[in-house]
Formats: C-alpha cells, structure tokens, sequence
C-alpha cells in the first residue's frame, strides 16, 4: 500500500472548509456542486454550529411563518433563481399541495417534496443571518426564508424550539430521484387531436392535464403544437423581454420553481442588468437571477382560455427542465394586455 493510499480521507466537513478557504465568496449551492454533494449534506455537517435540525409537521411550521414578519424568501433551480421582500400574508394547505396568497410573497407548494427543514444562522460582513431552509429527498433546496426584522427574533426562535429535533447528527442522506417516465417519440402521438384538445383549452391551469392525457413533455408538446400555438425564439432574448417590460413600466408575471415550490413576481420590474454569466434584476424588494448560458430553448407560447388568449415566454434548460415562465400581469377573468402581447410579437423566429 502505497503512502498515499493509507492517508485518510478528508471528512466533508473538512472538505468544505477547505473549499470555503479557496473560495470566500462562493455560495453553498455551488459549493456542493463542487464538492459533488447535495447542499442539505453540505448544510447538515454544520448542525450544532449554527444549524439545527427541524422535524414535525411542516405544513403547521408553514401556517406559523406569517409570524416572522417581513421576511425574504427565495426559490431556486439550476438556471434561475428569485427572490422577493415580503410577508407571508395568507398561508392555505389542502391536503398536499399548498398556496401563500400576497401582494408580495406568492407561491405554490407541492408538499410531497418537502423532506427536511434546517434553521441556519450564519455570520457576514453585514451581521448576522438566519434562515430556515427547506428541501426535498434528494437534497436539494425548495425554499428558503430570511428572516429580516431583528424584533421578530423571538417568533423565529419560537419556531425553532417547537420543531427542533433531537436528532442532531450532521449528516443528511440523500434518496436517488424517481427516473422521469421515457417520453413517447413524435410519431407515436396524435397530433391532429393533440391540437384540437389544445384549442379547446380554457384554463391555462388545464397545460399539466393535456399534457398528461397525451403523454407528452412540455418541450414535445411546444414542437408539435404548430407555430400558432408554440414559436421558438433566441434564448437571448429573455434580455429584450425583461429590459423592454422595464423601459414601458410594464407589470408582469414571471414564475420561477423548484421541484417542490413555485414562486411568482407580479408587478413591474425596473433595474435589469448583466452581470458577468448572469441576467439580474436588481429591485429594493425583488430580484432575479438567470444564467443565461443555461437556457437551451425560449418558446412564445399562446393558450385560449375562458378570457381570451394568453401569451407567454416560456425557458428551458437542455434537460427540458422548466427555467422559469413570463406572462403579462392579469388576474381570472381579465384579458391579456395588449401591451405585452405586442412585446411579445416582437420577437423574431430563431434561426433552426
């Protein structure tokens, strides 16, 4: 055995002391990914220094989080990531799916996916941070919430004693994901009834079930529509999209998920900039983030409803993955701005 094969081998811990040492600045997100683990494992190494364990009934810690005030969430996947100033306004569960109603916080969550929840308190040049972070069985994170009035300390620490669990061993397990079902190839799917049953839609909330019923992919879906229904355009262009929404003050909806939450921004959107790999929006209350070398396909995409058609700019990433989705602001029962549908017909066909 040679000398370097008896060495031991670095724990975790170490490794990611190490990698913070090299690289000060870089996020546990990207950390882990470096590391080649998931951010729960790299966040788990720390419980007992600075992270706790939560276990219980997260839907109840979820009805309690309108305690915490003002507060900032993000969500995030592997191109986007958004994050709002807000409260948690009107928190609804059924069963498990859930909704948090607001001017400012709006989300949909998939409970299903929710599987373990960590507070966090770490130390930065602008103070103290605390946290609780949510993920789903494979590690990866689904929600976080910031919490930032330091007068709501005491409904944070509440939270933390009521859920705290008395397993505290800083490991997380993660589970392999469920392999996503093989699509059926183009020719095997009726497209003449797919488009009738496209058309015929009146809810965009009815997109998931047509696409189940057909047993198609979104992208597959997109491709096979017919360029009344689906176009495709230079990813480059969400930068046209967005810097053109702020020029004409034009509120929008811009949608940005995880495997078990969606996030929603609704209202204008003022200071967008690139910064190095990423598209940013840069507003006091709300912020997006996108690598744009990561979007693979950008569709403008029209679906009739009950009000009229709707337009939107929907992103992918080369996996078909969902980076995030853009639609003019508008509420059940209103029809579409004009504004943004002009916008929108702006954009060019992307060359094949």
């Amino acid at each position: 055995m040679t000398a370097a094969a008896s060495e031991p081998i670095p724990s975790l811990q170490q490794r990611w002391a190490d990698y913070r040492r090299e690289h000060p600045r870089a996020w546990p997100r990207d950390a882990a990914a470096a590391l080649g683990v998931s951010e729960a494992e790299l966040l788990a190494t720390r419980c007992g220094d600075g992270v706790t364990r939560l276990e219980g009934d997260m839907t109840v810690l979820l009805l309690r989080l309108p305690s915490l005030g003002d507060v900032k969430t993000i969500t995030r996947n592997e191109t986007a990531v958004i994050e709002r100033r807000g409260r948690f306004e009107r928190v609804e569960i059924s069963g498990r799916m859930g909704q948090v109603v607001g001017e400012e916080i709006d989300l949909r969550l998939f409970l299903d996916h929710w599987a373990a929840c960590f507070a966090v308190r770490d130390e930065s040049p602008r103070g103290v941070r605390r946290s609780l972070q949510f993920f789903d069985r494979q590690g990866d994170s689904i929600h976080k919430v910031y919490l930032e009035e330091d007068d709501r300390l005491p409904a944070y620490e509440a939270l933390i004693k009521a859920y705290q669990s008395a397993d505290q061993e800083p490991v997380f397990r993660p589970q392999g994901a469920t392999p996503s079902a093989t699509p059926k190839p183009d020719d095997a799917i009726d497209v003449v009834a797919f488009r009738d049953a496209w058309d015929g839609l009146t809810d965009v909330h009815g997109f998931h079930g047509l696409l189940r019923s057909f047993g198609v992919t979104r992208t597959q879906a997109l491709r096979l529509a017919g360029a009344e229904r689906a176009r495709r355009v230079p990813p480059s262009y969400l930068t046209h999209v967005l810097g053109s929404a702020a020029e004409r003050a034009l509120p929008i909806m811009i949608f940005v998920g995880s495997r078990g939450a969606i996030q929603i921004h609704t209202g204008p959107v003022h200071r967008v900039e690139p910064l190095g790999a990423w598209l940013n929006v840069l507003d006091p209350r709300f912020n997006l983030h996108v690598r744009t070398e990561r979007i693979a396909e950008a569709w403008i995409v029209r679906k009739p409803t009950e009000d009229g058609p709707v337009t939107s700019l929907e992103l992918f990433d080369a996996a078909g993955e969902t980076v995030a989705f853009l639609f003019g602001k508008r509420k059940p029962g209103q029809t579409e701005s004009a504004l943004w549908r002009d916008l929108l017909s702006e954009l060019p066909e992307a060359s094949p």
